[in-house]
């Protein structure tokens, strides 16, 4: 696991938002839920929706096009929609907020 820093203690989203960036080179929304950072893919998997329109709802992340839903917990899609999201882990440190990216086995070996 590889960490990156995403946002200083100051700039983490307040409460209920979801907020997109880019880190590491990836494209992700940052979403906090309850007073929990959470942070995701940007994009839907079924119809490429952007999950900056979309809203929580019971622990889950809803798509603003199809209302497809994703746990927030491990990414799966509800049932029977058979997808999920990648959600990457977050850790909030004295300097601010950090992203996990699992490293590739090409970049241990070429990095």
């Amino acid at each position: 696991m590889k960490w990156f820093k995403a946002l200083n203690n100051n700039q983490i989203p307040r409460v209920d938002t979801i907020k997109t960036m880019e880190v590491n080179g990836k494209q992700i929304c940052l979403i906090n839920n309850e007073d929990k950072i959470i942070a995701t893919q940007s994009h839907c998997p079924h119809a490429g929706g952007h999950f900056s329109g979309g809203w929580c709802k019971n622990g889950n992340l809803v798509c603003p096009i199809h209302r497809y839903e994703y746990s927030l917990t491990n990414g799966r899609g509800a049932e029977g929609q058979g997808d999920y999201i990648n959600i990457y882990p977050t850790e909030l440190r004295e300097d601010g907020l950090y992203i996990g990216f699992e490293e590739s086995w090409w970049s241990k070996l070429w990095g």
